[in-house]
């Protein structure tokens, strides 16, 4: 099957760095446009136990972490001659994040790792392959990225 426009989700984890990898072998493979992703979800005032003037400082930190994480992984895309483009996003729910996504630019396949970040490193959460196989309007790529 030929694949015009593949999205990869990253979270900045090693195992994220394994999909991205797989992503870029499966568009330098097929001749694929490579779209790197970062779900970022912005907390609320009262999970971070503090004033509400401070969430527009947190939301510009979250969104330069998110655009450092993309920049990485296309770099990666890069040193494996693959051409890419990037995407951050901020959404409460990575996977239907991922999702949209993936319906707004037609990718064709999802690329995402078996293994995420979970806890206060939230990219992307554990379940998101979970969501994404089950959601997903096009082929998702699960790759195994432990052992």
């Amino acid at each position: 099957m030929a694949y015009s426009t593949i999205l990869v989700g990253t979270d900045g984890s090693r195992t994220a760095d394994r999909a991205v990898e797989e992503a870029s072998r499966l568009a330098g493979a097929t001749g694929a446009n490579l779209v790197v992703s970062c779900v970022y979800a912005e907390p609320t005032p009262e999970e971070l136990d503090i004033e509400e003037g401070f969430s527009d400082a947190w939301h510009i930190t979250a969104v330069a972490q998110a655009e450092d994480l993309v920049v990485r992984a296309r770099e990666i895309a890069a040193r494996a001659g693959v051409r890419s483009e990037g995407r951050t996003v901020s959404s409460a729910n990575p996977g239907q994040a991922i999702v949209e996504l993936a319906e707004e630019i037609g990718a064709d396949v999802i690329v995402v790792g078996s293994v995420g970040l979970t806890g206060a490193k939230r990219f992307v959460l554990g379940s998101v392959p979970g969501h994404v196989m089950h959601h997903a309007g096009c082929d998702v790529l699960i790759a195994r990225t432990q052992g």
